[in-house]
């Protein structure tokens, strides 16, 4: 989970910039945004252009989310479980 910080109404250039360079942007990741932030409304086409630039495709969470055999981390990435194999062969 990627936080844009909206929320801090630091500026509609720090946002954009916090969210396009942010360390963990990346394949699946997703980027919360608040309601009623400041400076979301005016800078949100500037950021989904940027990640389209970058080459991510914008999706429905729906597409993201794995339903089996992953978990969640204390990052909020998603983790395949492993199954680990302990039949005696």
């Amino acid at each position: 989970m990627l936080d844009s910080l909206d929320w801090k109404e630091l500026g509609a250039d720090h946002e954009i910039n916090h969210v396009l360079n942010h360390k963990h942007l990346g394949n699946g990741s997703i980027i919360l945004f608040h309601n009623d932030a400041k400076y979301t409304p005016d800078v949100l086409e500037t950021i989904i252009k940027g990640l389209r630039d970058k080459g991510y495709e914008i999706v429905p969470i729906s597409q993201l989310i794995h339903k089996e055999n992953y978990y969640i981390d204390h990052e909020g990435r998603q983790i395949p479980n492993v199954e680990s194999n302990t039949d005696d062969q």
